[in-house]
C-alpha cells in the first residue's frame, strides 16, 4: 500500500527496490515501551538490549505493572546499569501511567500530536522519544522524525542537503517529506536502513 506513494520519489523508490517492503506493527503496554525507549537513549543497540533484559529480569521476565516499577528503588535500577537520571525518568513514566493514564485504549483514541503534547510534560520524555513510541509501539504510519540523527544523516547523503543552517535544513527535510504522507513512518524505516548501509 505505502510503496505506491513513496515510489513517486525516485530516491525512495530505489530504497524500496533494494530493501524490500517494511512492516509497522502495533504492540501493547505503551507505558513500558516508553520506559524501554528511555533506557535505550544514547546507547548502542547491543548495550540497550542487555539493560532492557536485566530490567525485565527484575520482574521474572514478565511485563511489570506501573506500580511494580514505581516500587523498585532507584538503587536497584542503578545496580543493573541505569544512570541516576534514567532511573528517575522510568519512575516518572510509571507514576504518570498510574496518575494520568497511559493505557493502549486511551492513547489509541488520540491523534499523533495530541499524544506528543500529552506525554512530553513527563520529565525525561522528549518529542523524539514519543515519536519512536508512535512508530514502533502504537503503529502510527505518518510520523516523520525530523530530529533523529540517523534520519538527518540519511537525508544529507541521499538528498544532498546541507546542515550548516539548522532551521533551513529542517525546513528542507520537511518539504521533501511532505509528498510521502500519509506513510512517512515507512519512509523513516527505509532511511534508517539506508543509514545502516542497506
Amino acid at each position: 500500500m505505502y510503496q505506491k506513494v513513496l515510489k513517486k520519489d525516485k530516491v525512495m523508490g530505489k530504497l524500496i527496490r533494494v530493501q524490500g517492503e517494511k512492516q509497522i506493527t502495533k504492540r501493547k503496554n505503551a507505558w513500558l515501551h516508553l520506559c524501554v525507549s528511555i533506557l535505550s537513549q544514547q546507547l548502542s543497540t547491543k548495550v540497550a538490549r542487555v539493560i532492557r533484559d536485566r530490567f525485565l529480569a527484575l520482574y521474572g521476565s514478565k511485563f511489570p505493572t506501573p506500580q511494580q516499577v514505581l516500587d523498585t528503588p532507584v538503587e536497584t535500577f542503578r545496580s543493573i546499569g541505569f544512570s541516576n537520571a534514567k532511573a528517575n525518568y522510568v519512575h516518572n513514566v510509571a507514576r504518570f501511567a498510574i496518575e494520568e493514564g497511559m493505557d493502549d485504549r486511551k492513547l489509541g483514541k488520540m491523534e499523533d500530536e495530541e499524544i506528543i503534547d500529552y506525554l512530553v510534560p513527563i520529565k525525561g520524555v522528549g518529542r523524539w522519544t514519543v515519536e519512536m513510541l508512535l512508530i514502533f509501539t502504537l503503529g502510527r504510519e505518518d510520523v516523520f522524525a525530523v530530529d533523529d540523527l540517523g534520519i538527518q544523516n540519511a537525508m544529507i547523503r541521499l538528498f544532498d542537503l546541507d546542515r550548516s543552517d539548522k532551521k533551513k535544513f529542517k525546513a528542507d527535510m520537511l518539504r521533501i517529506s511532505e509528498p510521502w504522507a500519509p506513510y512517512r513512518s515507512y519512509a523513516c524505516l527505509h532511511l534508517w536502513a539506508s543509514a545502516d548501509g542497506m
